[in-house]
């Protein structure tokens, strides 16, 4: 009994799987040899390839959509790289009249609003239809000749005023490309290509310069008067850590400067307008420390001071706030956005530990001195 429990439990798992593949490869107009679930995006693509014409019959279905009237879907071939510049589109997308239209659109800038356009390729019967909560994509293409294998992108957006909207700019949607070889039916996910990698760089170096250098530079230069006969040392170090941290914060904030340069379509204008802010109050501050500092007994050193910690903690709150923000564009995972909190949490009760010592220390020194002119005068009278 065990074992026929066993057989007819493994005969299910088996007719299952296979009706579940030739439920996802098949639709209600056509069925396809081929089929795979896209990384991301709740996304499937399926296809006939016909080696003699070297045409590609594709299906691209985008499930969980409530609304077709709300959202677009795409797929597109790139024949010259991996990203969006220069992909070959298919998009569904809602009408004004409640239809749902379906075109190709080649894109050549990322301010593309996927207007209706010729590709590089030949392509016949592009449709789509809505169905099941899913919209899919029917279309034939014709390859270049020779080649089984494509970079393919997919996405989805919002629509605005019967227009595609802007994609999103962060999560599963900057995730979604890679390459497909229509032959061997092999779907490889591409990890990030340059701009990612620069992106990653951009991202460790102003972190590292103006979310934790400049942070501990200005605690050192704050708390190192507790340490007697240290003063010079711990100066220096204040100097060394904030001049480091400036320089690698100059290579942060250029190659953050870079990939706006490179991708205007794609702006994260809060991000943007606080890292030029930061940039700019760092480098003024650094100005004034090197050129304009006064001696300690000038009669205008209280006023360098109070626009020195003025600027300095400025620079030191817009850059941890920026680098949060950063975080929640290029989302790495969350354990870094907790690392970096924590050390942010760890930093600050360590400056409330120092602030309570340092006003300890003032109030105690204070009250010597009180008593010792109390003394003093005491001394004075028993002298007359």
């Amino acid at each position: 009994m065990p074992s026929l429990c066993k057989c007819l439990l493994f005969l299910i798992v088996v007719f299952s799987t296979i009706y579940s593949c030739t439920a996802q490869c098949s639709t209600s107009a056509k069925n396809f040899a081929a089929c795979t679930e896209l990384p991301v995006l709740n996304s499937t693509l399926s296809w006939n390839y016909y080696t003699s014409s070297n045409r590609v019959e594709i299906a691209f279905r985008k499930s969980g959509i409530d609304d077709y009237n709300s959202r677009w879907i795409a797929w597109a071939i790139n024949p010259t790289s991996t990203g969006m510049i220069g992909s070959q589109s298919f998009v569904a997308c809602p009408r004004s009249d409640g239809s749902l239209a379906a075109y190709t659109s080649p894109i050549t800038s990322y301010e593309t609003s996927l207007q209706e356009g010729n590709l590089s390729f030949p392509v016949y019967d592009v449709s789509a239809t809505y169905e099941n909560n899913s919209v899919t994509i029917f279309a034939t293409l014709e390859l270049p000749s020779n080649t089984t294998t494509v970079n393919h992108v997919w996405q989805e957006g919002p629509i605005s005023g019967n227009l595609p909207s802007i994609h999103g700019l962060s999560g599963d949607n900057v995730m979604s490309f890679g390459t497909v070889d229509f032959l061997s039916g092999k779907i490889e996910t591409i990890k990030g290509g340059k701009g990612m990698v620069l992106k990653n760089v951009h991202g460790v170096l102003c972190a590292v310069s103006w979310g934790i250098m400049m942070p501990i530079g200005v605690m050192i230069a704050r708390y190192m008067k507790l340490l007697n006969g240290a003063d010079p040392a711990l100066f220096y170090i204040h100097v060394t850590c904030q001049s480091l941290g400036y320089l690698v914060g100059i290579i942060g904030w250029g190659t953050g400067m870079y990939l706006g340069a490179q991708s205007s379509g794609i702006q994260y204008k809060g991000h943007r307008c606080i890292g030029i802010t930061v940039f700019c109050l760092a480098t003024t501050q650094v100005l004034v420390g090197m050129l304009l500092r006064p001696k300690k007994d000038h009669k205008y050193r209280i006023f360098w001071n109070i626009f020195h910690y003025c600027i300095g903690y400025g620079t030191i709150i817009l850059s941890i706030w920026n680098v949060f923000k950063g975080i929640g564009i290029l989302e790495p995972g969350k354990k870094w956005k907790e690392g970096y909190m924590s050390f942010i949490i760890a930093l600050a009760c360590l400056a409330l530990i120092f602030e309570a010592i340092k006003w300890y220390s003032v109030l105690r020194r204070k009250k010597n001195e009180s008593q010792k002119t109390l003394d003093d005068e005491a001394t004075g009278e028993q002298a007359s």
